[in-house]
């Protein structure tokens, strides 16, 4: 369904759950990011009624995915660390198209935006499976399912603003791309991308 052409290597979990602190405190940053990465889409195009319409109610289950992972945090008496570089998410970025209309700057944010809840949604289904805790693995699970959607309504939003055709030729480059970027990164357990 998601397209991605390197799976997660399957001891990234192993590896996830010995580094719950920060790989809580790098999945609580994500929720961020994508709230904010939606809020700068409406501040951006604002004149695409649909997609404020479409992203406005995504900012309030982002933020409120943040805060979900900070009250897990709380919950086991860990700490919010500080925010790091994402290398996966600025290798992407690099990949953007730059110039164009800015509408062609529109479909390739909602490429790199489909992308990164589609690793993400592979990622959780990893640890809804394969965690130890029974608790993590529920917990896992309602991001996996929501990232799903994002990521689809990323897509079904590229489609609706750009040529579909288009948009599927310039999504196989993106996923080609992100299976370079999976292969590069060294495998950590402490970040969800």
């Amino acid at each position: 369904m998601l397209g991605l052409q390197l799976p997660t290597d399957p001891r990234w979990v192993n590896l996830a759950e010995k580094s719950l602190e920060e790989i809580l405190t790098d999945h609580a940053y994500c929720e961020q990011k994508a709230a904010t990465s939606c809020i700068s889409l409406i501040q951006f195009y604002p004149e695409n009624e649909e997609l404020v319409n479409a992203l406005a109610p995504i900012v309030t289950e982002e933020w409120g995915h943040f805060r979900l992972v900070l009250n897990e945090l709380r919950k086991r008496n860990l700490s919010l660390g500080r925010q790091r570089k994402d290398e996966y998410v600025n290798a992407l970025l690099q990949f953007e198209q730059k110039g164009g209309s800015r509408n062609d700057r529109l479909i390739e944010r909602l490429l790199v935006c489909a992308l990164i809840e589609a690793r993400s949604c592979e990622r959780f289904r990893l640890l809804s499976l394969h965690i130890a805790e029974d608790v993590l693995k529920e917990f896992y699970h309602g991001f996996m399912v929501s990232e799903a959607g994002h990521y689809r309504l990323f897509i079904d939003l590229a489609n609706q603003y750009g040529d579909p055709e288009k948009v599927k030729i310039r999504w196989a480059e993106y996923l080609a791309h992100e299976a370079t970027i999976m292969a590069s990164l060294n495998l950590r357990g402490d970040r969800i991308h």
